[in-house]
């Protein structure tokens, strides 16, 4: 205690023998070791907007000393900079996977991979955790806007023809960073083990059954067993938190290498190709130091996502949790996830392994090939008319397959259970669970009698949606015929209704001509303290 004591003591003595000038200088230096090579007023300046207070420029040192900005180049050209050229689609990109891999790590802590337990994980994220719903909210719309930004950033870098030349290579490790986020989307699917997770991965992974040859050991593989259970949970746990992202780091370095080391972001076509002019082209062509002038902006969106993040899921989106994965039940409706909709549409024009393996497997080898197929050097859409032709019809067969491959599409579904599917869903939400339990009124409703006037507003609107779809399928359907409809709700306990819908019809036997009346009845029980829409 003693030695200590005398120590501080040293200390003093030897801070009352010091200037302010030589405090400022001994700040300074420590400064310059904690941000690689930026001094106090060389920071002030940076904050202030001026110019570089020191020669050479402190702000290219940076790029030598700091391990995480060496890997950063050093200046832009201005026009490659440009928001209606890039809309910061890769930055945004790469933004979601950060959010995805710090959400996925706090998740993880509380999640279990098993059959008996995962479902009962999530619940007690949502209900038990601090923030834990906030946080799936956000990791389950992180994973959806991934997706969809990557998409967005392939179609951006195909018309704008930056796909061209040295970024040929950058293309290939785009389109390989395109499949690994559609499969790190994918495997996390499974991991809350409801029904809407359950039969989506059993629909996606059935189409492995159909490869050639391989397909039955490819779908064992997939799901660990011949149905998903135990072993397949685990394998999309493992996958989804291991294995994916560590690939998608690798290939994130390559593609992130690729562009900043060898050819940089390219510029606008017209700034290369175009007919502006000459100071015009020499202004696109400046120079735009990283520190401070890119960075400042790149900070602006990241703080413009967190927003977005932080709001979006705590008040206007919830994760989807539907009940239990029952592998005895495969419920009205099933669908594989909205990126694999256009597989799904293809499923329902022919035979399974033309239409669910081999077309899917060349389309992404042409996709692989782009760079290589074409071999225009121009850019400017009006030097490549076909190569954008091309590129919008597939797009629109892309957005046409993915129509078909909804439940809505090809597919006949009775329209008693059509319509009770729609007020109702069984896994979903639906007109009838977003009445205010106060709304839901004890009586008898029937269809084309009872005035939806004399309903609680909210219950009325959607006793008046039932009458008309009824309606509307009485003159549609030839065998819907004299249907009538029923909405029963009556008191189950002191915070809970029970409602009965039920629709009787008549209907022709195709086979006897004999008129055969018809029946379909289904209850829901709805709490005075569920949230809305469950």
């Amino acid at each position: 205690m003693a030695q200590f004591t005398q120590s501080i003591r040293n200390f003093t003595t030897q801070l009352r023998g010091l200037t302010r000038a030589d405090i400022r200088e001994m700040v300074d230096q420590r400064t310059r070791i904690i941000t690689a090579g930026l001094g106090l007023d060389e920071l002030r300046a940076l904050m202030r907007g001026d110019p570089p207070t020191e020669r050479p420029n402190p702000r290219y040192r940076v790029h030598v000393t700091s391990f995480i900005v060496h890997i950063r180049p050093k200046f832009y050209q201005r026009a490659s900079t440009w928001f209606s050229h890039t809309f910061r689609l890769g930055y945004l990109t790469f933004f979601f996977f950060m959010v995805e891999l710090i959400t996925g790590l706090v998740l993880m802590v509380y999640y279990s991979p098993t059959p008996e337990t995962a479902y009962a994980t999530i619940l007690d994220i949502e209900s038990a955790v601090p923030f834990g719903a906030w946080m799936r909210n956000m990791h389950r719309i992180g994973a959806e806007a991934m997706v969809a930004f990557v998409w967005l950033h392939m179609f951006r870098t195909y018309f704008t023809g930056s796909y061209k030349g040295k970024a040929s290579f950058t293309w290939l490790t785009g389109v390989i960073l395109l499949l690994l986020t559609i499969f790190l989307s994918f495997t996390g699917y499974l991991l809350p083990w409801d029904q809407l997770a359950y039969w989506a991965v059993t629909i996606g992974t059935s189409m492995a059954d159909s490869i050639p040859i391989i397909g039955e050991q490819a779908n064992l593989i997939l799901r660990g067993a011949p149905d998903i259970g135990a072993g397949g949970l685990l394998r999309f746990y493992l996958g989804h938190v291991i294995l994916l992202p560590l690939i998608a780091i690798l290939f994130i370095s390559i593609h992130y290498y690729k562009v900043a080391r060898e050819h940089s972001i390219s510029l606008p076509a017209v700034v290369e190709e175009g007919e502006l002019p000459k100071e015009k082209v020499v202004e696109a062509k400046q120079r735009i130091d990283l520190i401070p002038d890119l960075l400042t902006n790149e900070l602006f969106w990241a703080c413009l996502g967190l927003i977005a993040m932080v709001v979006i899921p705590a008040f206007f989106y919830t994760a989807p949790l539907e009940s239990h994965a029952n592998p005895l039940k495969t419920p009205l409706d099933t669908k594989a996830p909205w990126y694999f909709w256009w597989v799904q549409g293809m499923l329902k024009l022919g035979d399974p392994t033309l239409m669910g393996v081999i077309l899917p497997n060349i389309m992404i080898v042409i996709l692989l090939a782009i760079p290589y197929i074409d071999r225009n050097p121009k850019r400017m859409a009006k030097y490549r008319p076909f190569a954008i032709a091309w590129g919008l019809i597939w797009v629109i067969i892309l957005g046409v397959l993915s129509y078909m491959g909804t439940p809505e599409y090809g597919i006949e579904t009775p329209s008693a259970a059509r319509i009770i599917q729609d007020m109702a869903p069984e896994e979903g939400i639906g007109p009838l669970r977003e009445v205010p339990f106060e709304a839901l009124e004890p009586g008898i409703y029937i269809v084309n009698e009872t005035d939806p006037e004399t309903m609680p507003e909210e219950l009325g609107e959607v006793f008046e949606y039932y009458t008309h779809r009824i309606n509307d399928a009485e003159e549609k359907d030839p065998n819907f015929n004299n249907p009538e409809g029923l909405m029963l709700i009556s008191n189950w306990g002191p915070d809970l209704q029970r409602t009965t819908l039920r629709i009787l019809w008549e209907e022709t036997n195709a086979d006897t001509g004999v008129v055969e009346e018809k029946s379909l009845e289904h209850l829901y029980y709805l709490h005075r303290d569920r949230r809305r829409g469950e």
